[in-house]
């Protein structure tokens, strides 16, 4: 739900440097490995970003890796510009949802630098969470259709 993250990423500062995409650094193919062994198993892998408009560089850029990285790998991606996201209570946090029982929430910093991780197990939390993801999910744009203005 930011509109930056982790702006000192070798990945990122190569790209804006020259548009360049590295997809072969471990931490990038560990991901991919992770992801493909899931959906092998049938589980559905769903991502959504909720984006400002017009898009920082750093939105461009998850964009543009968005196909060879996590598409390729097997998830599902979708974009969610902020000005339709207004009428929608969301998280104050980035949060992954296991199995609608388990929520990962991802804490940053204020310059996008990840912080801290925390797993919050209690229903009610997971459920406004889950209730969040179904929301924007439904009114996204897939990655394929989703074009950064």
């Amino acid at each position: 739900m930011r509109d930056g993250y982790m702006l000192d990423d070798p990945s990122y500062l190569a790209w804006l440097e020259d548009r360049r995409l590295d997809l072969d650094d471990p931490e990038s193919q560990e991901w991919r490995t992770l992801v493909r062994s899931a959906v092998d198993r049938g589980v559905e892998v769903r991502r959504a970003r909720i984006v400002s408009e017009p898009v920082s560089d750093y939105i461009r850029f998850e964009h543009e890796i968005t196909a060879p990285h996590n598409v390729k790998a097997g998830e599902q991606v979708r974009w969610l510009p902020r000005r339709l996201a207004t009428d929608l209570a969301l998280p104050g946090n980035d949060f992954w949802i296991f199995d609608d029982r388990l929520a990962l929430i991802n804490h940053f910093s204020g310059d996008g630098d990840w912080a801290d991780t925390e797993t919050v197990t209690d229903p009610a939390v997971v459920k406004l969470c889950s209730d969040a993801f179904a929301a924007v999910w439904e009114r996204a744009v897939p990655h394929e259709d989703y074009h950064p203005a």
